[in-house]
């Protein structure tokens, strides 16, 4: 008889350690990459910096809370922390020899750092500035902190004057704006220059010898998703504008042998959503070369392991990460003789991939399979040899039992679909079981055979969990991915269709007994199932959305995703509320019976609390059981970055309303 392994607690989300960002040294004999640990108790998280040589890694900080901003060179690493006592706006940057010693401080940078990148002569950053002051990284210290107190006396209120004025994450962000500034040092101080307007903001840049290439915009009092494309040299200080027109967003910029390129989208056939071509691009050109068939970046999805990291381009080949189906591959794509650029799959396997980097014979990936939280991994630069190089988390997840996915294909309305079946331990064909159903956000994102804690714990607490990709979910390009005036309709038959076929394949599964919960995307279906069948004897609503009218006119993004998603032509008039109100959940709720908990953040900005809050209201007052549990200080990214106490506390309180509404019925 096997021996019986541990169950997953509630509290081990705390023992993971998860590493991130990583990097090169420019000879490519050195690994960096940070690690973020959870502090329980103190209720925060630490990031430690460490260093991989000839496949071993050793931690590099002890002292402080450290970021890596780049490698200077073969042996200096540029870090960054924040300390409580820091002044307000700055960065504190740090040079971490690899000869020894800890970090020692550098520079003090007079903005809030974003990116920064090395010049032949000083440096290129981006940076934060306010519109109404765009020179104060000038000002002295005494100004400063005039300045300073005088923010302080408006620090009760917010005003605000242009659209979004919030930002998940980011907090109110009006009137802000992210500079382009030229670092240099100079006797030991940080000299600083803006090469942007004050209305100006970047949205990324890249960096080719002498020449600064970067995409961005004016910013008006209405946001707009289009952007223009620059270039500034160094050694004549010029700005040349490549493309002014409106009708692009260029994202993604990355130079090959000299020749510029970026993702190039028109969001006239599938979207905001749509997958941006690849584009050489010259002045007053933009030429497509290269046309994706899935996204060109990881969309996977995990508790575990959140890291998005950076794509590579040299040695005459651009890498990148795919979303291929279920999990995540790395394409290398190389030009032709006619300017086209050629693809291959360097790198494939089930599971996760959060982050890549690359030297000129390595690359580097934060992988984490269905068995494992995320580690480092490296390989050769042919995709061969792939090599675990760190074990930070065997420990927390030694001895325990971890459900392996079971996959289980089902057709729903025309369409061939998958899904994973996890099971406890122990499982009996002879026993009754309680089951949750786990619906990802987006909707353009995509489950995998990956660990996730949430999953893993209810699974420990003797639930069948079972999770698909659905209509809308990434992985299998944009045609398949587009429920634009469809949500609520192809993507929910799909989730009946496969909790139909998990039945059938495990028919001792308790169908009064079944659990659904999900978050963003999934936090709306949730709210739509409610409203459209009582199959479920409980439900948790996540950071949800309930009336794309009101998160049309709230959201972050409301304003073009909300028109977008429902096939809504705009905001206004009659014909567009009515679309937008009838792929609204709460435009059903009256329906509803299901008893369910609604989990929120005061500080969720893309689906901003008052979507929960009118859930909830109306359940309430249609009588059906329900409880709501806001979190303070949290934002939408509660349930993957929020303090560690929080995120505890939240799968708790999940966890608890599936045990209470599934006690054996007998």
């Amino acid at each position: 008889m096997p021996k019986k392994l541990l169950p997953i607690k509630l509290e081990d989300i705390a023992l993971y350690q998860i590493p991130a960002n990583p990097r090169y040294n420019p000879g490519g004999s050195r690994l960096a990459f940070e690690v973020t640990r959870a502090d329980l108790e103190k209720n925060e998280y630490h990031t430690d910096v460490y260093i991989a040589e000839g496949g071993a890694a050793r931690r590099v900080t002890w002292s402080i809370d450290a970021s890596i901003v780049l490698w200077d060179d073969d042996d200096t690493l540029i870090l960054r922390r924040s300390l409580p006592d820091a002044e307000a706006g700055t960065t504190e940057l740090f040079r971490l020899s690899m000869s020894g010693g800890e970090a020692r401080p550098w520079l003090i940078l007079p903005f809030s750092l974003r990116k920064m990148e090395k010049l032949q002569d000083g440096y290129i950053a981006t940076g934060g500035l306010r519109q109404d002051d765009p020179d104060a990284y000038l000002d002295p210290p005494e100004k400063r902190k005039e300045k300073a107190d005088a923010r302080k006396e408006e620090e009760d209120y917010h005003v605000v004057d242009e659209v979004p004025y919030w930002f998940n994450g980011a907090g109110y962000v009006n009137g802000t704006r992210t500079a382009l500034f030229l670092v240099r040092e100079k006797n030991g101080q940080a000299a600083c220059r803006r090469l942007t307007a004050p209305a100006f903001s970047v949205d990324g840049f890249c960096v080719d010898g002498d020449t600064v290439y970067y995409a961005g915009a004016v910013r008006k009092p209405l946001g707009s998703l289009y952007n223009q494309l620059y270039a500034w040299n160094a050694v004549s200080g010029k700005t040349e504008t490549l493309w002014r027109r409106t009708g692009y967003s260029f994202s993604g910029l990355f130079t090959l042998d000299g020749r510029l390129y970026a993702q190039v989208s028109d969001m006239k056939a599938y979207g905001v959503n749509q997958t941006p071509d690849l584009c050489a691009v010259g002045r007053n050109s933009v030429v497509k070369v290269f046309t994706p068939s899935v996204s060109l970046y990881s969309s996977v999805l995990s508790d575990t392991a959140d890291s998005p990291g950076e794509d590579y381009a040299g040695e005459g080949e651009y890498l990148t990460l795919a979303t291929i189906e279920a999990h995540n591959a790395v394409f290398a794509l190389t030009p032709r003789a006619d300017g086209q650029l050629d693809c291959r799959t360097l790198w494939e396997r089930e599971g996760q991939v959060s982050a890549l980097a690359a030297c000129r014979d390595r690359v580097a990936l934060v992988y984490q399979g269905w068995d494992h939280v995320a580690e480092v991994f490296e390989m050769n630069r042919d995709g061969s040899g792939m090599t675990r190089i760190t074990h930070l988390n065997d420990q927390a997840l030694a001895g325990r039992y971890v459900a392996e996915p079971r996959r289980l294909d089902y057709t729903s309305r025309g369409y061939g679909l998958r899904g994973w079946v996890l099971l406890p331990q122990g499982f009996s064909p002879r026993k009754k079981y309680p089951a949750v159903l786990d619906v990802h956000g987006g909707p353009r994102c995509a489950y995998g055979e990956t660990f996730f804690h949430e999953m893993q714990l209810w699974a420990a607490r003797g639930f069948v969990v079972f999770f698909t990709n659905i209509k809308g979910s990434d992985g299998r390009g944009d045609a398949f991915a587009d429920i634009r005036g469809d949500y609520g309709g192809t993507d929910y038959q799909n989730l009946m269709d496969f909790t139909d076929a998990v039945l059938k394949a495990y028919p001792n599964i308790d169908p009064a007994r079944l659990c659904e919960t999900g978050g963003s995307y999934g936090g709306f279906m949730t709210n739509w199932i409610i409203g459209h069948t009582d199959r479920f004897c409980c439900a948790a609503s996540q950071r949800s959305i309930s009336n794309w009218v009101s998160m049309s006119f709230i959201s972050d993004i409301g304003g073009y995703f909300g028109p977008d998603q429902t096939g809504a032509k705009g905001l206004f008039g009659d014909k567009n509320t009515q679309t937008l109100w009838v792929f609204s959940p709460l435009r059903y709720a009256q329906n509803a019976k299901t008893p369910t908990l609604f989990i929120h953040s005061e500080e969720d900005y893309r689906c901003p609390l008052p979507e929960g809050m009118q859930m909830m209201q109306a359940l309430v007052q249609n009588g059906v059981e329900t409880r709501m549990v806001i979190f303070r200080g949290e934002n939408h990214e509660l349930s993957r970055s929020g303090k560690p106490k929080h995120r505890v506390r939240r799968l708790k309180e999940i966890t608890e309303w599936f045990e209470k509404h599934t006690k054996d019925n007998g």
